[in-house]
Order: C-alpha cells, then sequence, then structure tokens
C-alpha cells in the first residue's frame, strides 16, 4: 500500500485491494477514483455499475458508495479537501474561481454510478496528471505544492468538461432534450440572477414566458423558482461546510437579498438553522433521496 497525503490541496492513495473495506467519511469536498487494474462493481447510493481497467468515477462526501471487487485492484483515489479552500496564502490562482469550480462539480454531477468521463482523450490526460502528481508528491515533497497545484486546477476542468457533458438529473427516456440544456444554464449561471429571470430563459430557449413554467414544472417535476433556490442552497451548504465565507459573502454572492433573507429560505428548505447545520457537519439537499432513505432505515 502506498499513501501519500497532507500536501494541501489534497490527499492521494494508490492501494491495491482484493477486497473492500469501508473508509471512515468524513465531509471532504469530493473524491476522485481511478481504476490502474482490475474488475468488479461499484456501488453508489445502492446503483451499481460494472467497473473495469480505466475507469473514473467521483465519490460523493457520503456512506452510500462501495466497490465490490472480482479481480485484484488497484485505485488511485484522489481527495480535495477544503483545506485549500480555508488558506490565505495561495500563489498562482484565484482561490475563490479554484473554490467556485470546483462547488460546480459537487453540487452538479448525479451521484449516479459509472464513468464520469466521456472520451478517451480526456480519459487520458487525467490519468496523466494525476502519474505526474503522484511523482511530484513522492520525489519532493512540500516543494511541489504550487506545481500540483496547478495540476491539481487542470484536472478539475477535465472533470467539469465531463460533468457537462452529463445529465443533472435522472431523467426520463421522455424527457425534452432542451431541459437537459436549461438546467445545464441555469446551473452555470446560478450567480447570475438577471439572467435566470423567466423572460431571460424564454429568450434564450426560445420558449414563451407564459409556457416555460408550466414547461420546466412538467420535465423537472418542481417549480423553476425552487428548483433556482435548491440549487442555490446546495452551493451555500458547499461553503458553509467547506469554506471560510462569510454569511454576508455567501448572500451577497448568491444573490440573496442580505443575511436574513439567506438564513429564512435556509431554515424553510432544509429544515434547520445555519447554526445547527454546521455543527452537524452533514450535507442534507446535496444527498439523493435513495441514499438518505437507506442510510437512516
Amino acid at each position: 500500500m502506498n499513501i501519500i497525503e497532507s500536501y494541501k490541496p489534497f490527499e492521494i492513495q494508490e492501494i491495491e485491494l482484493t477486497e473492500w473495506k469501508q473508509r471512515p467519511v468524513k465531509n471532504n469536498f469530493f473524491e476522485v477514483v481511478l481504476i490502474k487494474k482490475g474488475q468488479g462493481t461499484q456501488c453508489i447510493n445502492y446503483n451499481e455499475s460494472v467497473y473495469k481497467e480505466g475507469a473514473v468515477y467521483l465519490l460523493p462526501p457520503l456512506k452510500c458508495h462501495s466497490f465490490t471487487i472480482e479481480k485484484t485492484t488497484k485505485f488511485v483515489f484522489l481527495k480535495f479537501t477544503d483545506s485549500f479552500f480555508k488558506s490565505a496564502t495561495k500563489a498562482n490562482i484565484d482561490r475563490n474561481e479554484w473554490f467556485k469550480e470546483a462547488s460546480y462539480i459537487l453540487s452538479n454531477y448525479n451521484q449516479l454510478p459509472g464513468d464520469i468521463i466521456k472520451n478517451e482523450l480526456d480519459r487520458n490526460h487525467l490519468f496523466s496528471l494525476i502519474d505526474i502528481i503522484l511523482q511530484e508528491s513522492r520525489n519532493y515533497g512540500d516543494s511541489s505544492i504550487n506545481l500540483i497545484t496547478s495540476l491539481m486546477t487542470s484536472v478539475l476542468e477535465v472533470l467539469i468538461r465531463n460533468i457537462k457533458k452529463s445529465n443533472y438529473f435522472k431523467s426520463d427516456k421522455n424527457n425534452d432534450d432542451r431541459i437537459i440544456k436549461m438546467l445545464t444554464y441555469i446551473n452555470e449561471n446560478i450567480d447570475k440572477t438577471e439572467l435566470l429571470k423567466i423572460e431571460n430563459l424564454a429568450d434564450v430557449f426560445m420558449i414563451s414566458p407564459t409556457y416555460l413554467s408550466e414547461f420546466f414544472k412538467k420535465q423537472v417535476h418542481m417549480s423553476l423558482r425552487e428548483y433556482i433556490i435548491k440549487a442555490k442552497l446546495k452551493l451555500v451548504e458547499i461553503r458553509l461546510l467547506n469554506s471560510d465565507f462569510t454569511l454576508t459573502q455567501i448572500a451577497d454572492e448568491l444573490g440573496f437579498t442580505d443575511v436574513s433573507h439567506l438564513s429564512k429560505t435556509f431554515k424553510r428548505y432544509v429544515g434547520k438553522s445555519i447554526r445547527d447545520f454546521k455543527n452537524d457537519g452533514d450535507y442534507i439537499l446535496l444527498k439523493r433521496n435513495v441514499c438518505v432513505n437507506n442510510i437512516n432505515a
């Protein structure tokens, strides 16, 4: 077993296993898993998918994921930790922008099983980047942190590009293709209130403003307003657990009137106060219902 960790902003582990044992779960940001060799079955939220050499997965910060190993498997686990975002001394990158991009991944990928990489060129890029990160970590330690940070940014870019090619929700076969594009647009512009108004969405997607709300609810099974609020609150959850942003900064960034508006909206949809949520230290809106129901069963 080869474990390399503590080189902020990540922890990385390369390990060969014949049997999967559930690992302790912290509220890490998220974790990328590469399969270097082996085969078996991956399970997320009690949905299963066959894995093989070369597969790339994204694990949620939840307990409801595992691997059933059929042939000895070499895993690489690359964990994005919150320590990066809480550090004030970061060179060569925009900390807030990096956090925003990482939040995009965590709040929008659909937490279903399966390989998240959509083309072989990106797969090769990802394996090459992580091989360099492993080598730098082994050989140079602390002196490589700046280089590794840049490499991690590139890993994020590859992940984001592929997440954007995936559905935001488990859609029905009869869903209109326009809804996938609309959800992508909303989530990419979730901090731009003007772009999320019905009039603008109707213009962008060439749908009548009077029909848009009906169309959205029929496709997504919730109102446009509720979807936008919950999408924002997912980001609020991420910021509360993984950053040092103040409530004022969070409210300003995501278009809430003020801290009071943010707090009341959070309590209404999440079911607990911001203070209680932070004390509990666990995601609520980011969990899919199937995961929550089975964990609590």
